[in-house]
């Protein structure tokens, strides 16, 4: 004679009728719990990734504004790297707060996913970018001086340095690949921001228009790498230094 289930619905995660039987399972895995430590590191992350694209925001505005004021092409390769980091900071904001939501047991696949959507837009990038300068330099363009984005490239070395190191220790916290490669990526936007000024300095000091163009030749080649770590899933070394 067969029994009857009083109820015929069944709560996720719960365990089925007939608790006292030994060979009872629970109809769905239930999801990992987060210790107290990793969640303060993802609302730290988190806080992190916030400001990354708060920053990014005016950044790209102002910069993207100056090159165009200024003709250079190095500054506006800056500021739309500035809207790619920004793209980049909300994947690691989705990947952060689905960990959050659903558990550590996903950490790992989003990693994945949120670096390969990054790498592609550093790739767009840097092809970008590359044309632009190889036009500016075959068409001879001279680019005013940017007093704006001589003031913008300085003040960003010192928010990208403070970033990045506060991003790695964030990574370390957590293990995730995913912010590690975007605490390499910040660390790349510091050496842009380098490379940017040095073109802007010497077209606004000496007269070297050619120096803008070369400037965002060379930052391509950062772009590039940044993209390809991002791909394979590797934060690179030299995001130590920083």
């Amino acid at each position: 004679m067969r029994r009857r289930r009083r109820g015929g619905s069944q709560i996720p995660g719960s365990i089925t009728a007939g608790a006292g039987n030994p060979r009872t399972r629970l109809r769905y895995a239930r999801p990992v719990e987060l210790t107290l430590e990793r969640r303060t590191g993802l609302e730290r992350a988190l806080r992190l990734e916030y400001l990354t694209v708060g920053w990014n925001v005016v950044e790209g505005l102002v910069a993207v504004a100056a090159a165009l004021a200024a003709g250079s092409v190095a500054l506006l390769g800056f500021g739309l790297d500035s809207f790619v980091e920004m793209a980049s900071g909300l994947v690691l904001v989705w990947r952060l707060q689905a960990e959050r939501r659903q558990g550590a047991r996903h950490a790992e696949r989003l990693d994945r996913l949120a670096l390969r959507l990054v790498g592609l837009s550093l790739f767009a990038l840097a092809a970008w970018v590359a044309l632009d300068a190889t036009l500016a330099l075959l068409r001879h363009e001279l680019p005013e001086p940017s007093p704006v984005g001589i003031a913008l490239t300085s003040l960003s070395i010192a928010t990208m340095l403070w970033l990045a190191r506060a991003k790695r220790r964030a990574a370390a916290t957590l293990g995730s690949h995913a912010l590690a490669a975007d605490a390499f990526q910040t660390t790349a936007c510091f050496w842009l921001s380098v490379v940017t000024l040095a073109g802007l300095g010497l077209n606004a000091l000496l007269g070297w228009w050619w120096a803008d163009p070369v400037a965002a030749l060379g930052m391509t080649v950062l772009l590039a790498r940044e993209g390809r770590e991002a791909w394979r899933g590797e934060a690179c070394s030299c995001g130590a230094t920083c």
